[in-house]
């Protein structure tokens, strides 16, 4: 063999060694997309995790410390949004009862008024949706009756949903703030004014209804008059529960989210207290298989740091709602919505993208979809960042990149294995 022959034989196998290299680089870029992400986002590899499954054939496009339990934030709003909307459907509604619990002599109600208390989080909402005042509703329903005068009290029973309005282990400093605000059996106007807190929303209902009351003409006379039998005067009807959903999914909306878990367990036939209905909504998951070592499910919302999910139980769940278009649709899209708005802005992903976010003091996730073209996910999303003791904007825009990275592989390698089909067809 000559000289001039061994140079080209070496030339041909460099260049099949760089030709196989490249195939391999390109089929496992999603994965080196992923490390790459680990490394640059400036947090410690084992408080990291990221799940992104193919929901064509359930196939795990990529994973990085898929079973390690991780402080979720709010994307656990997304769990509790699940589990509420498989157990109601989107068209349920809340029911806040008025009665009055005495017998009508001449226009006086010779008892209490009695409002059930539904948990509804929307009674009065100044956010998204807006339903119908009740505080009119009731002074109407009353004239309607030709009532004019009420011996008794206004009354507030709560009684369908026990325990505290907070979980133990939220922390006493967001208490004051309106997103640390409690979940009542009765809520009214968010539990909040401006960014405080309402530790007594029924007191602001009562005062509210008195004056509106006696602007009407209806005297309250506030004697106590004992408990009699109750006569429904009117039923207070929210919103469909789909709207609130989506409402706490937009805006991050920590009284939605508690009031639905709340919600789940009363349903489910619990106490409606939030231990209950969290307790119960994990023996849910453990019942439709989900991977649920390390999984610990304090809130609804995400806002107690007690809180563990993995991003294989974030995975499967999505997974699992995957098929309901109404679920989907719940969660903001990238560059357009919500606590999304910025993030993937103006990319190719901008628009392509649904996903809950979860932000706390070091804490920075994301659960969602990647969609089609017609809104319809093709891919499970789930990125959990821990420990963040850096720049948040620096694990954000790390985060942007590896899916910018991720699902353009993924849209290419669809592209060809579509060219390859129809030219062996």
């Amino acid at each position: 063999m000559t000289r001039r022959e061994m140079i080209e034989r070496r030339i041909i196998g460099l260049l099949i060694l760089i030709l196989s290299t490249s195939a391999l680089v390109h089929a496992g870029e999603p994965a080196a997309a992923v490390e790459r992400f680990v490394r640059e986002c400036g947090i410690s590899p084992e408080s990291v995790a990221v799940k992104i499954i193919d929901l064509a054939d359930g196939s795990v496009t990529a994973v990085h410390n898929g079973s390690t339990p991780l402080i979720p934030a709010s994307i656990m709003k997304s769990v509790t949004t699940a589990a509420l909307l498989e157990e109601c459907g989107m068209d349920f509604r809340y029911h806040t009862a008025v009665s009055i619990d005495g017998p009508v002599d001449m226009g006086i109600v010779r008892g209490n008024l009695v409002v059930e208390g539904s948990c509804d989080p929307s009674l009065n909402s100044r956010e998204e949706p807006i339903g119908r005042d009740m505080v009119a509703e009731t002074v109407e329903a009353l004239r309607q009756m030709g009532i004019n005068r009420i011996e008794g009290e206004i009354v507030i029973d709560e009684s369908h949903f026990a325990g505290p309005s907070r979980p133990e282990s939220w922390m006493a400093a967001d208490f004051a703030q309106a997103y640390g605000t409690g979940s009542h059996g009765f809520n009214f106007e968010n539990n909040a004014s401006g960014s405080r807190s309402v530790e007594n929303p029924q007191m602001v209902f009562r005062r509210r209804l008195q004056s509106a009351l006696g602007k009407a003409g209806i005297i309250l006379d506030g004697k106590d008059m004992g408990v009699g039998k109750r006569r429904r005067v009117y039923d207070h009807v929210s919103p469909p529960v789909d709207e609130i959903m989506r409402s706490c999914m937009m805006r991050s909306d920590n009284l939605f989210a508690e009031s639905m878990l709340r919600t789940y367990g009363s349903l489910t036939g619990g106490d409606g207290s939030t231990a209950q209905a969290a307790a119960t909504e994990l023996r849910r998951w453990k019942e439709k298989r989900m991977p649920l070592e390390g999984v610990v499910i304090i809130d609804g919302s995400g806002l107690s740091r007690s809180n563990r999910v993995t991003a294989d139980f974030m995975g499967a769940v999505l997974s699992d709602m995957s098929g309901n278009p109404n679920y989907a649709s719940f969660f903001p899209l990238a560059g357009q919505e919500g606590t999304l708005r910025r993030f993937l802005a103006e990319t190719p992903l901008d628009s392509y993208i649904a996903m809950k976010t979860g932000s706390m003091k070091g804490i920075q996730c994301y659960a969602g979809y990647k969609l089609d073209d017609d809104y319809v996910p093709t891919h499970v999303v789930v990125i959990i960042m821990n420990e963040i003791r850096g720049s948040r904007d620096r694990a954000r825009k790390a985060a942007e990149r590896m899916l910018l990275d991720v699902f353009d592989n993924v849209t290419n390698t669809e592209q060809d294995e579509q060219r390859e089909t129809e030219q062996s067809a």
